[in-house]
């Protein structure tokens, strides 16, 4: 059974009736091995995790935004490239043995979870925050 923190949230921290994508699809998607959201390589010293956060085109946004700790909640220091086929990524390079919380924001107002998190963690605004461990 899926949780419910998988699915995107409105601003009041609603979940989204109108959300814009099918989470089953995506998950068959996922399962088939063409969407990959978080993707973990780490140096051969091991001092250095580079990870590729990405977002679907079923989103359907126009900008995004990644936001955690590892950049003060920043809504403007990692913007996403959209590529061609309207999927959304950025590569961070961040330190290993730590988890870090994190969210996407699109279009400038609609916060979003990771579907494939390592965690999900509750914030100080009734909602929950994607964590990746690296």
């Amino acid at each position: 059974m899926l949780s419910d923190r998988r699915f995107a949230v409105a601003n009041d921290g609603g979940p989204r009736p109108d959300a814009a994508y099918n989470h089953e699809d995506f998950l068959n998607k996922t399962d088939s091995g063409r969407f990959h959201m978080l993707n973990k390589s780490y140096s051969k010293t091991g001092t250095v995790c580079r990870v590729t956060f990405k977002l679907p085109a079923e989103v359907e946004a126009e900008t995004a935004v990644l936001a955690g700790d590892f950049n003060g909640w920043s809504t403007d220091s990692h913007p996403m490239k959209k590529l061609k086929d309207g999927s959304f990524s950025v590569i961070l390079s961040l330190t290993p043995g730590k988890a870090y919380r994190f969210r996407y924001l699109l279009d400038g107002d609609r916060w979003e979870n990771d579907w494939e998190a390592d965690a999900y963690l509750p914030n100080s605004y009734g909602e929950d925050d994607s964590v990746v461990e690296v």
